[in-house]
């Protein structure tokens, strides 16, 4: 088995709000692997004394713990169970109800002997390489296809569509919201490689079209996903003056990429 993984700040002077880790359960058969890519409130706050990368850390260990030690519950149980036990982490202390409470996007696939199963929550992203080289995105695609202008402001997102019947969905302080996530099982013998990106990441697609999805798995396999990543930022950096291609983005995002090889 082999699998790479990097995670880097979109500023340097700010910390990561995005999390990544692999887990290899002690027996030696199978693993999980957990991708998070945390929302940054607006200025304003989001009634929280924890920070954005305070929140992921707790959601992301607790994921990579029960995805590796309930092998046998799925795998929205157990992000139900993990957005609980961060939840009664801080909710003594933070308004929980706040639209902006600390949430983040999830990704995660957990392997055996039979299975391989995922779970996609917001916009990162999951790609699944079969054994004859076709790769498949998994995706939670509503945030895409809501029209631009409910996304107009912070305010107008919060009020209608964050966290709403017929709007998108993330990770923030409500178990039930796993219900909302996508999932699927595949046979093991299907599913040759996985890669797990954040919004960050997948700009090397999404934003910059550098190739689809198969391009840029292929890319990942040969160069690895340090090389993505630099790719994505010298791409940031040639368009920080035009904004061909970024518009009113933020130059550089955090970016997360997970490879594993089954």
């Amino acid at each position: 088995m082999r699998t790479e993984l990097v995670s880097r700040p979109g500023d340097p002077a700010r910390p990561n709000e995005d999390f990544a880790s692999v887990g290899l359960p002690a027996c030696g058969q199978g693993g999980s692997l957990v991708v998070l890519d945390g929302v940054t409130p607006p200025r304003d706050g989001a009634g929280c004394l924890h920070s954005v990368h305070w929140y992921t850390a707790r959601l992301g260990g607790a994921l990579t713990e029960l995805t590796v030690s309930l092998p046998d519950v799925p795998l929205s149980d157990a992000l139900a169970r993990a957005i609980a036990r961060t939840a009664e982490a801080h909710g003594e202390t933070c308004d929980l109800s706040h639209p902006r409470t600390p949430q983040a996007t999830v990704v995660l696939a957990r392997w055996s002997r039979e299975t391989v199963e995922y779970l996609v929550l917001s916009d990162s992203t999951l790609l699944v390489e079969s054994p004859d080289g076709l790769v498949t995105p998994c995706l939670d695609d509503r945030l895409a296809r809501l029209p631009r202008a409910t996304l107009a402001t912070d305010a107008l997102v919060d009020a209608t569509v964050r966290n709403k019947e017929g709007g998108f969905f993330t990770a923030a302080a409500e178990p039930s919201v796993a219900e909302r996530a996508v999932t699927g099982v595949l046979p093991r013998g299907q599913v040759r490689a996985l890669a797990a990106l954040t919004d960050g990441a997948t700009r090397w697609t999404e934003t910059f079209r550098e190739g689809d999805w198969t391009d840029l798995f292929t890319f990942v396999r040969k160069k690895g996903v340090e090389a993505l990543v630099d790719r994505v930022r010298a791409l940031e950096a040639a368009d920080r003056e035009e904004r061909t291609y970024l518009g009113r983005s933020k130059t550089h995002d955090d970016a997360t990429a997970v490879y594993a090889e089954l």
